[in-house]
């Protein structure tokens, strides 16, 4: 399918994109509910070991190849490292937060993306987006102090989880061109996997808690599999979403996990964010529908500048 083609399905994205919103907020739930009885290295295995057991069937019938380029392999290496401890920390955060709350916390990644195309790539950042990054972490703040005050230095779990996946996604996008998504992600569940068996050892032997496998009940095995294969196909939606609608389009949609995720929580665990962390997720939605907006403006005006000038 041509980008063409794809960009005159855009009800389709958004409809796929809206699924990734409603998948992830259920996914982080049923982690909720393992974290209490299954260590947490144990569900972020089942759910690489999940990616793996879905996608790579799904890349060999699709015929893609899941051979990865020699100067490539570090960069997927360090892909899939920081995706495990990005998860990793994320199913830590719901041990301590609310759903709602941690969700709305790890949201400031996108203005830690900003500042991190400034400073390391070198992409121009303008004075308005750098205030809707002062904005939206103040929003963030907010957020964090109530948890803080209850938690202790465990209400920062969703900060590490922002500053992890903007690295993950700053390394994403240094290889995106190069490689195919579906394979990719196969091939990340296939080296995450192999990577935490030494890890199961060493926390055994260590008597590491989050690191000690253990026989779950009856019932975790269940909501062990729906997290790793709701994980999975909420990536995979999200992957299908920027084949047929634009990225500039499906953005600001993203900001619907928030309030999905406030839904979850109250029906799941009885849980509402209080004032301040609803003023602060206030904040944060606004700043980044700011900056997301202001993202496609400049794009649109660099591209009408590109466009040849109307026949006379």
């Amino acid at each position: 399918m041509t980008q063409n083609n794809a960009l005159d399905r855009p009800l389709l994205g958004i409809s796929l994109m809206l699924g990734f919103c409603i998948l992830i907020p259920l996914g982080d739930a049923i982690a909720k509910l393992l974290a209490e009885s299954v260590p947490v290295g144990q569900i972020v295995f089942v759910r690489f070991a999940s990616q793996a057991l879905i996608l790579l069937p799904v890349s060999l019938l699709l015929g893609q190849s899941l051979r990865i380029s020699r100067h490539l392999l570090p960069p997927v290496l360090l892909r899939t490292v920081l995706q495990m401890a990005g998860i990793t920390a994320m199913f830590n955060a719901l041990r301590y937060l609310p759903l709602a709350d941690a969700v709305a916390i790890a949201f400031v990644m996108p203005f830690i993306m900003l500042l991190l195309g400034k400073y390391v790539l070198g992409e121009e950042v303008g004075f308005r987006r750098l205030a809707a990054c002062v904005v939206g972490f103040i929003g963030t703040l907010l957020v964090i102090q109530p948890s803080f005050a209850v938690v202790g230095l465990n209400a920062l779990w969703p900060l590490a989880v922002a500053v992890i996946f903007a690295l993950f996604m700053l390394v994403t996008r240094k290889i995106a061109k190069e490689t195919s998504p579906i394979p990719l992600q196969a091939m990340s569940g296939i080296i995450a996997s192999v990577l935490m068996l030494p890890l199961f050892w060493l926390g055994h032997s260590w008597e590491i808690a989050v690191l000690s496998p253990s026989l779950p009940l009856q019932d975790s095995w269940t909501l062990l599999a729906m997290a790793g294969g709701l994980g999975t196909l909420a990536h995979l939606l999200m992957t299908w979403s920027l084949r047929y609608a634009p990225a500039s389009t499906l953005a600001s949609m993203q900001y619907l996990e928030i309030p999905i995720a406030t839904i979850v929580g109250w029906l799941v665990f009885n849980e509402l964010p209080n004032t301040l962390a609803s003023l602060g997720i206030g904040l944060t939605v606004a700043a980044g529908l700011y900056a997301i907006l202001r993202e496609h403006s400049v794009a649109k005006g660099a591209a009408l500048a590109k466009s040849p000038p109307p026949v006379t």
